[in-house]
């Protein structure tokens, strides 16, 4: 089996990609290589087959990051929220024409591949106070979701006319990233623990009640390999899922965190931030996500685990990346 992850520079990319590397199988099958691409190429790692590293511009997709005999594609690949916020062009040749990139590829190959997307619950609006079904209908308060739900739509109609049989996952707030802060809104869900877990302070910009639907990366890496793997039959058109995260309030992750390290919360600093807010604030705060566990994807561990998983798996390992510089 040969594996491509698109976006394989970045933190779940990699994540996926060292998982793979220490399984050597998906799906019961062998994996013989695998090509990770990004903008800039992914660094090396040890695995037991062939690993190709390579960078570019996912527009003007080159043909190597999706070679033939691909089995498996996870386009993980994206600007991000805030930026794509703020660089509607940006966005939009990245999210949008890059998806198609994608599927002009994946229709190059000589059989249709499995193709795992990472699309968002930015695709929905709605706003504190709001838990959607699975069947409400995505309309989205700002770019970067509207990319996500149109790369969704397209993805969908490749996979009907046969091109693909593509697997759209929504994936919540992921929580808790490690290394540094990067341009998504979102990105500060994540700094309210890794920051004070660093022993530094940072902001946040949202009241302690205001409500997200966050998964850990460990869920995040379990859904995305179940997906690749998956039986598509019953799916049908619906090539999408609301994946089964959890609805928390900020002030119940910083009760989290002080579990695990007495005190931490009082590194977070209150300061609203009506932009961030604006932007989060939009989403739902949680989904009544059924249709994905009916069909394999496993219910998420509770809070306190994500936050003692983070110490065990990334913690360390972030310290050194700031020291570094």
């Amino acid at each position: 089996m040969r594996i491509t992850i698109l976006g394989g520079g970045g933190f779940l990319g990699r994540k996926l990609a060292v998982r793979l590397a220490r399984d050597g199988t998906l799906g019961g099958r062998p994996i013989t290589a695998m090509t990770l691409f990004d903008l800039a190429a992914p660094p090396e790692f040890p695995a037991p087959f062939p690993l190709t590293c390579l960078g570019g511009d996912i527009a003007e997709l080159p043909e190597a990051a999706i070679p033939a005999g691909t089995d498996v594609v996870f386009h993980l690949a994206a600007v991000v929220s805030g930026a794509a916020e703020a660089d509607y062009d940006l966005g939009r040749r990245v999210n949008l024409r890059g998806t198609d990139a994608v599927i002009d590829a994946c229709r190059r190959l000589a059989a249709p591949p499995r193709l795992v997307f990472t699309s968002s619950i930015a695709t929905f609006s709605g706003g504190q106070g709001t838990i959607l079904n699975d069947d409400a209908r995505q309309i989205p308060a700002n770019s970067y979701g509207t990319q996500k739900a149109a790369a969704e739509m397209l993805l969908a109609d490749a996979t009907r006319r046969g091109f693909m049989d593509a697997v759209c996952l929504r994936l919540p707030t992921i929580i808790v990233r490690p290394g540094r802060p990067n341009k998504a809104a979102s990105s500060f869900f994540s700094a309210i623990v890794r920051e004070p877990m660093l022993g530094l302070e940072t902001e946040l910009p949202v009241p302690d009640d205001f409500a997200v639907w966050v998964a850990s990366p460990r869920s995040a890496v379990e859904w995305l390999i179940h997906a690749a793997a998956m039986d598509t039959a019953p799916l049908g058109l619906d090539r999408s899922f609301n994946l089964p995260g959890m609805s928390v309030k900020v002030g119940e992750i910083l009760a989290a965190m002080d579990q695990v390290r007495q005190g931490a919360s009082s590194l977070v600093k209150r300061v609203h931030d009506p932009v961030t807010a604006g932007i989060v604030g939009g989403w739902p705060a949680g989904f009544n996500a059924e249709r994905a566990p009916a069909n394999g994807f496993r219910r998420h561990e509770p809070l306190i685990d994500v936050i003692r998983a983070f110490v065990s798996d990334d913690l360390e390992a972030t310290r050194i990346d700031r020291a570094i510089g």
